[in-house]
């Protein structure tokens, strides 16, 4: 729920680097993290990335690295690779670590299903929750039937009151919120607090262009092939075609509203249009409509004192479509539609292939993935700090962790040195941006306190009720936070993950043992490909405390103005010509990269980049380390490959549309061309003469 102010690594199936996401369940709207399955043609999963440094196969040495260096880096690679069937893109670096972590997690469920391990912690609970997914026949024979109790709460909804109460159960019973989300968030005001975050919600579709775009002819055809899977789905739950068709209309006709009120993209990145506290008593004032008592009755949320609600508007139009302006019966087709989504990849073979097929016509892939990966995916998700104890003793070294720390530090006095000299910045807000520089905290590999998840209930016997229950332990954990100090030692992500992220209350950075690995870090590469690659993510990440989002927190995470105005109005200038650069770029048939969706992304990449670059700097000139006598590269060309070939991937033209039109972050090749075409050093150590492709004329720097 937190994760709108985090800068994370990973967002969803396809996209990298990602800062921004809206804090929403899992299920809704954004997937579940990338499947990762290696293709018949693909050698990525048995040929890992080279720990030595630079991959020299996958460079294609036809294009001047002055033309485009993305494809100087990678072209090689993208040449020899097809994305698997299973994937909507694959990628060098995420792609294949992920695919390793997972067949490591693989085993330890396998190993706990059997009754290893079982002194170590939650192996029980983990082996019987793997065994229950997969057990497809035992699935398939239950059928619909868990489902059932929440088939009679809808069919026994008679009024707004009833229906209210109804969305709350959802909430608290199911973990799963619809129309609306209910979680945990920090004050803006006082980070020490924990405050219960309201969130709009309610849509099936990835954002609220799909439903509202009527210039763009692809727009009007998913709305036509999602209403099919709509009803496509109901007639799978036993309504006949003429009905599941008409209830595909109304969940349209919902959506639709829904989807006209939700606050843009764009501006849930502003965290002051987010701000909107209130006490319990003022909450109908704020939100009229929505009959409260009922929905906190049911959403066990009762002596929640204060909340944030994140958008007050969208709110009231759903509080007038409770209300009367859309009809129970429409209501009750709405809810039973997002109950079978919800649950649909813990359901018969049947209703998982439909809602993959939806995923297809979204995001291209052609092939489910194999049932152990997805079951995998599944439990980390549910408890990932359960598992990622049993991950995390058979990865990163006390070796690694070591190197990893000393090379976050080095990033941070290079961004220290940023400071001193930075012309356009004044003396008293460069005093309170050393403070926050100074209170950053660092977290590395995995959680110093493990999660409890005593309590939870898991057997064998059922593999959507375990999902159900995992999902309500977690909704009743976040509730418990509210009203109580704020617990900074807690992560976000589980250690397996293939992410890093920084968070702006927190003012924090993490980085899971998932992500150490090569190409992004081996204790035998050279210090230069490592801090491409590893060290790059270390100062992007960095950069987002200072990025358009980032910089309006002060040191203790508190929303607060700490810029002078002359200050402010420098970076804004700056950081438009970032937002220019970015809006220039096109992909597919002319669709533009949306440069102020981007901005924050883009900002840290361009950061990144550079204070990776002047800490390896500072650092080869006490030893390079690695790659002895006379190399292939200078040093400089080592750092500027390790970074690209993290980045080396290929994605199909449907995920490519939706990671435009959705996703805090540019594709994949504009994100090394990006940065490095601003970058003097970049065109000094290739030789990059003037008019060269890789040199912008108008040059961004904000950093």
């Amino acid at each position: 729920m937190r994760r709108f102010l985090a800068g994370a690594l990973v967002l969803g199936p396809i996209f990298v680097l990602s800062c921004g996401g809206d804090p929403k369940p899992v299920e809704a709207p954004q997937p579940p993290p990338p499947p990762t399955t290696a293709a018949t043609q693909n050698t990525a999963k048995t040929e890992a990335p080279s720990k030595a440094g630079v991959e020299k196969t996958a460079l294609d040495t036809s294009v001047a690295p002055c033309d485009d260096f993305y494809q100087y880096a990678c072209g090689g690679w993208i040449k020899g690779t097809e994305i698997p069937g299973d994937e909507s893109s694959w990628y060098r670096s995420f792609s294949v670590i992920r695919d390793r972590n997972e067949e490591i997690l693989n085993k330890i469920l396998e190993g706990y299903s059997k009754g290893e391990h079982a002194s170590e912690p939650y192996a029980k609970a983990l082996g019987d929750f793997y065994a229950s997914c997969m057990d497809e026949a035992g699935i398939e024979k239950a059928g619909t039937k868990p489902l059932d109790p929440w088939l009679k709460a809808i069919d026994e909804i008679k009024d707004p009151a009833s229906l209210t109460k109804t969305l709350g159960r959802f909430h608290s019973e199911l973990g799963s919120g619809i129309v609306f989300d209910l979680g945990a968030a920090q004050d803006f005001d006082d980070a020490n607090q924990v405050v219960g975050m309201l969130w709009q919600s309610g849509l099936g579709m990835p954002e609220r262009e799909y439903y509202t775009d009527d210039k763009n002819p692809k727009m009007a055809e998913l709305r036509t092939k999602y209403e099919a899977h709509i009803a496509a789905m109901l007639e799978l739950a036993g309504d006949p075609a003429p009905k599941a068709k008409a209830g595909a209309k109304k969940v349209m006709e919902i959506e639709m509203a829904i989807a006209k009120a939700w606050m843009t993209k764009e501006d849930r990145r502003e965290p002051k249009k987010i701000k909107h506290r209130t006490s319990r008593a003022d909450l109908p004032k704020m939100v009229p409509g929505i009959a409260w008592d009922q929905w906190l009755d049911g959403a066990k949320a009762k002596d929640i004192s204060t909340f944030n609600v994140g958008q007050p508007d969208t709110l009231k139009v759903i509080g007038g479509m409770l209300n009367g302006k859309v009809a129970i019966a429409d209501w009750k087709t709405y809810l039973r539609w997002h109950l079978y989504r919800g649950t649909a990849d813990e359901l018969p073979k049947k209703f998982v292939d439909e809602k993959f097929k939806w995923k297809q016509t979204l995001l291209g892939a052609n092939k489910l993935p194999d049932r152990w990966k997805r079951c995998v995916r599944a439990i980390d998700g549910a408890m990932g700090e359960a598992l990622g104890q049993g991950f995390a003793k058979k990865t990163l070294g006390a070796e690694g962790k070591a190197t990893v720390v000393a090379m976050v530090q080095a990033i941070e006095k290079a961004m220290h040195q940023n400071l001193e000299k930075l012309a356009w910045m004044d003396d008293p807000t460069r005093k309170a941006a050393f403070a926050k520089l100074g209170k950053v905290a660092n977290k590395i590999a995995y959680p110093d306190k493990w999660r409890s998840y005593e309590g939870l209930q898991i057997d064998r016997e059922s593999y959507v009720l375990n999902a159900q229950r995992a999902a309500a332990f977690e909704y009743k954990r976040q509730l418990g936070k509210i009203g109580k100090p704020v617990d900074r030692t807690e992560w976000q992500m589980s250690p397996p993950a293939v992410n890093a992220y920084y968070d702006a209350q927190l003012n924090e950075m993490v980085f899971p043992a998932g992500i150490l690995q090569p190409p992004f870090y081996s204790n035998a590469a050279p210090k230069t490909t490592n801090f491409g690659g590893i060290g790059m993510v270390m100062g992007h990440e960095l950069t987002h405390g200072f990025d358009d989002e980032g910089r309006q927190f002060d040191a203790d995470g508190n929303l607060k103005d700490w810029w002078g105005k002359s200050v402010n109005d420098e970076f804004e200038r700056r950081a438009t010509c970032v937002k220019k650069q970015y809006d220039d770029y096109t992909v597919l048939d002319g669709l533009h990269v949306n440069g102020k969706l981007t901005l924050g992304e883009n900002i840290a990449d361009l950061g990144g980049v550079k204070l990776a670059y002047q800490a390896m700097v500072a650092e080869i000139g006490k030893d390079r380390g690695g790659n002895p006598g006379k190399p292939e590269f200078t040093p400089e060309q080592e750092f500027f490959l390790g970074f690209a070939q993290g980045w080396c991937g290929k994605i199909r033209d449907e995920a490519l549309r939706v990671l435009v039109q959705t996703n805090p972050h540019s594709p994949a090749h504009l994100r090394v061309n990006g940065p490095l075409s601003n970058f003097p050093e970049f065109a000094k150590a290739w030789s990059c003469k003037p008019d060269a492709k890789m040199v912008r004329k108008d040059r961004c720097e904000v950093w």
